[in-house]
């Protein structure tokens, strides 16, 4: 027996992540963390349009989108010239931009929507051991009220750099420090920069960069968060923090202004004032982001540079991955293996982005090819290649230019549905909470084979996937042909009047994409087969009883 189905140390924007894709399947999770409340700090800021779109699907994204400030892109001055202007343009099919959010608004956003779900979040408790066995965890907690015993099916540490669950699991986390410290300040100044565009302004000697200022624009009139080198009167003693703030003296507006005097792009006056810190960095990664119950996401997994602001939106990332498997996992229907591949796919995507961070803090972004380098920091490359829970039909190379399984499932417009006087885009028609089966026809002669697939799709994962049928534009099968194809099922049918489409999955007659809980493709094939999509599933969802 348990006390709860999941329990989550560490309520910041990965907790809380992880505990609203847990609520959203009806799953029960406790929630802890050992602060009495949230960081009034902007520490993280940066959202990425990845993010974004499985916001959207959470449910947070009209209420993110009203809070943050537009990310439009960065101006860089070298000894007080500007040479260079970045601008982060999207390819037109991406649905949403980059975004600056404070990371106090983020948590304060996604605990708004836990709370809504029935969720809410236990401060000032923190988790002090745990043991595990074959049946679940039992967990050490201490509190407001002393000591307390928790049992629970699963454990996921999402308790940041220094994270308890990490050290309870014995896991190794390799890396490094580096030796500069560096300081943070969220001000208001009065320079003409255009708005939403960040400033990196450095002094250079023979091509060393000794002297840097970065500022990343807020919400609010002309208000940044901006780092820079920490002046020697701050500096924290050496065998302190390694990532993270220090607990020395917090920088004054004079410091700011100081470093201001010298890389400001323009003369300017800093005011109002309203967090500062002291930090370092480190880099490092687990060596597992899991074992037996028990689980890491975050900076629990992997700390870095925050060059590219990758750190958040990766952690976000975990916890949508993990959370669809233990969801699978609690409802006592995940196929053996499933939970063990979160390792397998997140793994692989903390160490490159490390080892990137870490490249571009060093040597910067000169070198990469600037149309590729804007989707990758958008976290749309991001992909699972080798997974062992993705696959593809032996035809899959009949679909050209569409998503390989694994990839992010990209969105198109201009679909049309019946009594939908707007075009509706494909993402909105995306549950989100389980996998959703695409099938495409352009003509009559397919339905037998796509209607036999989604009989077995549905007969080998229930409700845990949704079918929904996509009709060429200028097919002439009519839209009620969805009511008729699953006997007692009603299949919605979107037609693709605008083909993007055909375009962005290379759709031919009779193909099929499966596409997961988290956004990427899970499976796909040039002709839909029954056969094929069973087998994929048995990866995913165990047999039924009996």
């Amino acid at each position: 027996m348990t006390d709860v189905d999941v329990l989550i140390a560490g309520a910041g924007p990965v907790g809380l992540t992880a505990a609203v894709e847990l609520r959203r399947r009806g799953v029960g999770c406790r929630v802890i963390d050992r602060l009495a409340a949230p960081m009034p700090y902007a520490k993280a800021v940066g959202i990425q349009p990845r993010t974004l779109e499985l916001w959207e699907s959470a449910g947070v994204l009209a209420r993110a989108l009203d809070a943050a400030t537009p990310m439009l892109g960065q101006l860089v001055f070298v000894n007080g010239q500007q040479v260079a202007r970045m601008e982060m343009t999207l390819p037109p099919e991406v649905p949403y931009g980059f975004m600056a959010l404070p990371q106090y608004e983020t948590e304060r956003l996604l605990a708004e929507r836990l709370t809504e779900l029935g969720g809410h979040v236990e401060r000032g408790v923190e988790l002090v051991s745990f043991e595990q066995d074959a049946d679940g965890v039992t967990a050490v907690l201490r509190g407001p009220d002393g000591e307390s015993r928790v049992r629970a099916g699963y454990l996921v540490g999402c308790d940041g750099a220094h994270s308890v669950v990490r050290k309870g699991l014995g896991l190794s986390f390799e890396g490094g420090a580096f030796e500069d410290q560096y300081m943070l300040g969220d001000v208001e100044v009065d320079w003409h920069q255009p708005a939403s565009y960040g400033i990196r302004s450095m002094h250079q000697v023979d091509g060393h960069t000794d002297d840097v200022l970065v500022a990343i624009p807020l919400p609010g009139l002309r208000r940044y968060r901006m780092s820079m080198l920490v002046p020697d009167e701050l500096a924290a003693p050496p065998g302190g923090v390694e990532h993270g703030f220090t607990s020395g003296p917090a920088p004054e507006l004079r410091h700011i202004q100081a470093v201001l005097d010298r890389l400001a792009p323009e003369p300017t006056r800093a005011s109002r004032l309203r967090w500062s810190s002291v930090f370092r960095i480190s880099h490092r990664i687990v060596d597992s982001y899991g074992r037996g119950r028990v689980f890491v996401a975050g900076d629990a997994a992997h700390i870095h540079p925050p060059t590219g602001a990758q750190g958040m939106n990766t952690g976000i990332q975990d916890a949508v991955d993990l959370a669809w498997r233990l969801a699978t996992a609690v409802s006592g229907r995940a196929a053996d293996g499933l939970l063990d591949s979160y390792d397998a796919e997140r793994r692989p995507v903390g160490e490159e982005v490390v080892g990137r961070t870490v490249r571009h803090a060093q040597e910067g972004f000169a070198d990469d090819d600037p149309a590729t380098m804007i989707l990758r920091e958008a976290q749309l490359l991001v992909a699972y290649p080798g997974s062992p829970v993705v696959g593809e039909g032996a035809d899959a190379d009949a679909l050209k230019g569409g998503p390989r399984a694994g990839q992010r499932a990209p969105d198109c417009r201009g679909l049309r549905r019946a009594s939908v006087a707007f075009g509706v885009r494909l993402h909105e028609l995306l549950d989100g909470r389980g996998h959703t089966l695409l099938l495409y026809a352009d003509d009559p002669g397919q339905l037998t084979d796509l209607t036999a697939a989604a009989a077995a799709t549905l007969d080998a994962a229930g409700d845990l996937v949704e079918v929904r049928l996509v009709l060429a534009g200028e097919s002439d099968i009519p839209d009620e042909v969805g009511d008729g194809l699953l006997d007692g099922v009603s299949v919605p049918v979107v037609r693709d009047a605008a083909g993007e489409f055909r375009a962005a999955y290379g759709a031919m007659g009779g193909c099929c994409y499966l596409v997961r809980p988290d956004g990427q493709v899970g499976f796909r094939a040039g002709h839909a087969r029954a056969d094929e999509l069973t087998a994929h599933l048995a990866r995913i969802v165990a047999p039924a009883p009996g």
